[in-house]
């Protein structure tokens, strides 16, 4: 799925929220106005919202179903995909890591919000990298650390 979109400058607000939407749902960046998701029917629906949204804010939006025209191609947009999502995952690695050094009632506050943290990244991870299970071993372990404590 493909959205070709284009939105005013000024006023910024809307623009940037439909940046951060589109880094929610976690759209890969083709060119300037140009994301892509894997095709399926939630992610053409988010996609629908997203140029809803843009459409709302006095700007162009196109959704198109296509395919790149090389495997190389879509490769090189699954890596870059892939490579955003694991920063995140490492991130969350390094959080889990700093917050088994604080007292239980920091490392309780941390687990809860560790896995929404987790569940969130989950849901945009379309090419799960190996981060991946790095960073479930690493919220597990916190978790573990807990149920150890008590």
């Amino acid at each position: 799925m493909l959205l070709a979109y284009r939105i005013p400058r000024e006023p910024s607000t809307p623009r940037i929220s439909v940046w951060r939407r589109l880094r929610r749902i976690g759209a890969g960046q083709i060119l300037d106005g140009l994301v892509a998701l894997p095709a399926g029917v939630q992610t053409r629906e988010q996609l629908e919202w997203v140029a809803e949204e843009v459409l709302q804010a006095g700007g162009d939006a196109q959704l198109w179903i296509g395919n790149p025209a090389s495997a190389a191609q879509e490769e090189a947009l699954k890596e870059r995909m892939a490579e955003t999502i694991a920063a995140e995952y490492r991130e969350l690695v390094g959080d889990a890591a700093r917050a088994g050094a604080e007292d239980e009632a920091g490392r309780v506050r941390a687990l809860r919000r560790l896995r929404r943290e987790l569940h969130r990244i989950r849901q945009r991870d379309y090419f799960p990298p190996p981060e991946k299970d790095e960073a479930v071993r690493a919220v597990t372990g916190l978790a573990e650390s807990l149920e150890t404590a008590l």
